[in-house]
């Protein structure tokens, strides 16, 4: 790499580049002889350099802003030149809704008015800009406010750019600053508060309704952002290099900011409607999405100590644009979050929001108090959030040596088998040992060794005619003996059907046909997921045609189940697996999963549950796939139209042209060009043809995808009411989850209203005991079985709700009509709505 483009990637580290110094200014000024002399030879490639730093490692903007500021003072063309190219990205980002870089380049906007590149009226212009789009949106006659979302997005950028650059827009244009700041509070008062109803981290803060009554994120940056106005913009989070070079830069040129324009709005539908301005709403949130939900875990004296209230912010703005920008370099990411350029510990905060992003921390002392708290509160937990952070707390142990304080915990063996405490160990055991093996993870607990009931079973297969254990010999073991051979031998599987077909089934009937081919067939699969898929692309075909509806593939996965009864993980491989060939139906695998054996186990596996979000998930896959590989050919037909036109314009072109052949005017150019043109012409009409026939080919199996897209979701959803209308209490009696919860502890005291940041008593976050969760104060936990069940199943709906929103949305009319009627119990289709983030009527 260049040194000049190490020197800018460096910038502000400790580092052998700069003389392992800390000074900001020598860095500035470093790299300001390097790059100044670069400019003497080459200034093509630096301008993009400097502007790609800045999007990409954006804690440094100051430094990068004051930097462009100095060059500006010897060149003011190549000055120009970045700020003509930081308004065409910006401009760019608008029309295509790139998030991150509108909020960054604003950013870098700002810096560069501190650093007198560019004019503050420029920087006021962009503000109004976007101010004036917002709240064109949110007018319930000239706009569309289900685009509420991109209105709140702009609003937060314009809020965001203050703490970089609110001192200097006051003092060099007050007036201006102020007629933002009375728009921005205009705009508060006629946007709609936007509850996190089902996006909120914890069940009962859905339940309680603060969503609707504390702050929304926008409502509490303005509160945030007029505290920073009050102190009169003083804060120590942002760094301010330019200060230093203040007498130099006042001297630079100002440059113009070219003219921006905000994308139209979405017209409003014709037919207005819950569902069609739902639909819009969820559109306009998946493209402008809130950054962060903020996970309170530690007290603010923990979290939010010697901080200003702008404080907290800021460093969340880092610390996601690290994890954004460097999430797959681990060993840069670590360093730049702990050393972000603020002047107080921040590792609690750290903690909340990388937990937040359900990502391993830096800190092991503060990761195990944030893990205590959590684990304190996970019957509350929502349910996504909980099985998120039981995968990442087995892989977090699995690279600390599955090192954890076990004995702190086994006092869940006191409690029921479903309270969520017990499950969330049983879970966190299960997974390790994928990970891991299970000798491993039993040493591991070793210093609570009862636990080991919670392991999962030790052993492979549980193949149906094995004959090691010495089991008595039956004509179905030599039924799968006699197919291992045919395996073995090579045999097709053609004469593999053909035996099935003369000497299996018409003799032993389709229950055992099915339980020998899937059990053989398996067991010779079961070494490795290589041989599995061996066994299944050869053999594939067997399966299929013994298989070949839902009835008899509800079969088919019984036996695989029966198979991996004692390994989760191949079970789940195995379906998905089959699934991936077609062998089974996502349709059978919702009836499988809600099959009465299962259902039983809602509460207290997360088997079911992981094969039913891998079925889910691949027939998502498969139509985002769809949708993908047809804009791919819209762009291949459009420009084979374009090729065939020119091909055809130029041999008509040639063929109106007017030639001598023997003296004599003839109609017709070069015969052997024109063969030539009237090939190429055929070729290009050809290709046209087939570009729009694999179209056609490709939207047929679109518009099959979501016939069965709709299916899926109709058959989940339907299963889903009607096993919960079987076990939920008569809505007189639980018409929220609180009352569902109370249901089994009338007579029971039970404080389940805890605040949502938990007293920790000592520094590693220890949180004291709660009854209500199984503390081992008391090793009670007082919710039944039955109203557990409702509980995470109602946690399930509202996660598969709000993870495929998007592919249920469309299908919304039929699921009101079919399974969301008025006589659906108002617990379902509350979690169904909070999970859509739909508003409850």
């Amino acid at each position: 790499m260049s040194s000049w483009k190490n020197l800018l990637l460096k910038i502000g580290d400790n580092c052998p580049e700069y003389g392992n110094s800390d000074d900001l200014k020598d860095h500035i000024e470093t790299c300001f002889g390097v790059i100044r002399r670069e400019l003497e030879h080459s200034s093509d490639d630096v301008p993009h350099y400097i502007i790609n730093c800045a999007e990409q490692i954006p804690h440094k903007i100051p430094l990068y802003g004051t930097l462009v500021g100095l060059l500006n003072l010897e060149n003011e063309d190549f000055v120009k030149k970045v700020v003509e190219t930081t308004q065409r990205k910006f401009q760019d980002a608008l029309d295509s809704g790139n998030c991150d870089r509108i909020r960054i380049l604003m950013r870098f906007l700002t810096v560069m008015m501190c650093s007198k590149i560019l004019q503050p009226g420029s920087l006021v212009v962009v503000f109004e800009t976007l101010l004036s789009s917002a709240a064109t949106t949110v007018d319930e006659d000239k706009g569309n406010p289900s685009w509420q979302a991109r209105a709140d997005f702009y609003v937060t950028c314009i809020l965001s750019c203050l703490p970089w650059g609110g001192a200097e827009l006051i003092e060099q244009v007050p007036e201006e600053i102020e007629r933002v700041m009375a728009g921005l509070e205009a705009y508060l008062s006629i946007r709609r508060h936007t509850s996190d109803t089902g996006l909120s981290f914890f069940e009962e803060d859905d339940e309680s309704g603060k969503g609707l009554v504390e702050k929304d994120f926008l409502e509490d940056l303005w509160h945030r952002v007029q505290a920073l106005s009050s102190n009169g913009w003083k804060l120590d989070s942002v760094p301010r290099p330019h200060l230093s070079f203040e007498a130099q830069l006042v001297s630079g040129k100002s440059h113009e900011f070219g003219p921006i324009s905000c994308p139209e709005q979405p017209d409003v539908p014709t037919a207005v409607s819950g569902i069609t301005h739902g639909k819009q709403k969820h559109d306009a949130e998946l493209k402008y999405p809130q950054r962060i939900r903020r996970l309170n875990i530690f007290p603010a004296s923990k979290s939010e100590v010697d901080m200003q209230p702008i404080d907290r912010f800021i460093l969340e703005e880092y610390l996601l644009d690290v994890l954004l920008f460097f999430n797959g370099c681990r060993k840069e990411c670590a360093f730049y979050m702990v050393n972000l350029p603020v002047p107080f510990r921040y590792e609690y905060l750290m903690a909340e929001t990388i937990f937040s992003q359900a990502l391993p921390g830096a800190f092991p002392a503060v990761v195990a108090g944030a893990v205590r708290a959590l684990f304190e509160k996970i019957a509350d937990l929502d349910m996504e959030c909980r099985i998120r952070f039981i995968l990442w707390f087995s892989h977090h142990l699995s690279n600390f040596q599955f090192i954890w304080p076990w004995e702190e915990w086994a006092y869940v063996l006191d409690l029921p088998k479903w309270a969520p405490q017990r499950v969330f160990v049983q879970e966190v055991l299960e997974r390790e040992v994928r990970l891991s093996y299970w000798d491993k993870v039993k040493q591991s607990i070793e210093n609570a060794p009862a636990l080991e009931e919670l392991l999962p079973p030790k052993g492979g297969p549980n193949f149906k005619y094995s004959m090691e254990d010495g089991r008595e010999r039956s004509e179905e073991h030599a039924l799968s003996a006699e197919l291992t051979n045919k395996v073995k031998g090579r045999q097709t599987a053609r004469e593999i059907i053909v035996w099935v077909e003369e000497s299996v089934y018409p003799i032993h009937g389709l229950g055992v046909t099915i339980k020998v081919v899937v059990q053989t067939l398996l067991d010779i699969g079961s070494k490795s997921f290589t041989h599995l898929i061996t066994v299944l692309e050869r053999y594939g075909q067997v399966i299929s045609k013994i298989c070949p509806d839902h009835d008899k593939q509800l079969m088919l996965i019984e036996e695989v189940s029966l198979f991996w009864k004692n390994n989760t993980q191949n079970a789940a491989i195995s379906i998905d697996r089959m699934m991936g060939y077609r062998l089974i139906s996502n349709l059978a695998i919702v009836r499988w999963v809600f099959s009465p054996e299962n259902i039983d186990q809602f509460h207290t596996s997360d088997r079911p549950w992981e094969v039913l979000r891998n079925a889910v998930s691949k027939t998502y896959n498969r139509i985002c796939d769809l949708r993908k590989e047809i804009i791919s050919l819209k762009k291949g037909v459009t420009l084979a139209e374009e090729a065939a036109a020119k091909a055809k314009a130029e041999l008509e072109a040639a063929e109106s042209k007017l030639s001598l052949v023997d003296g004599e005017p003839v109609l017709g150019g070069n015969p052997a060009r024109l063969s030539r043109l009237k090939l190429h012409a055929e070729k290009a009409k050809n290709e046209e043809i087939s570009a729009k026939e694999s179209l056609e080919a490709k939207e047929a199996l679109f518009a099959r995808a979501v016939e069965e897209n709709e299916a899926l979701y109709l058959s989940l959803y339907r299963n889903f009411s009607n096993v919960l209308m079987e076990r939920l209490p008569d809505a007189s009696r639980a018409g929220t989850l609180q009352d569902l919860k109370s249901t089994h502890a009338d007579a029971m005291a039970v404080d389940l209203e805890e605040p949502s940041a938990m007293e920790l008593d000592n520094e590693n976050g220890r949180p004291k005991k709660s009854q209500s969760n199984g503390g081992s104060s008391g090793n009670v936990y007082n919710i039944g079985e039955k109203e557990q069940w409702c509980l995470s199943t109602l946690g399930y709906v509202k996660a598969f709700s709000r993870q495929y929103a998007s592919e249920i949305w469309p299908h919304m009319e039929k699921l009101d009509a079919e399974v969301l009627s008025e006589d659906t119990h108002p617990l379902f289709r509350r979690a169904v709505y909070s999970g859509l983030h739909r508003p409850i009527n």
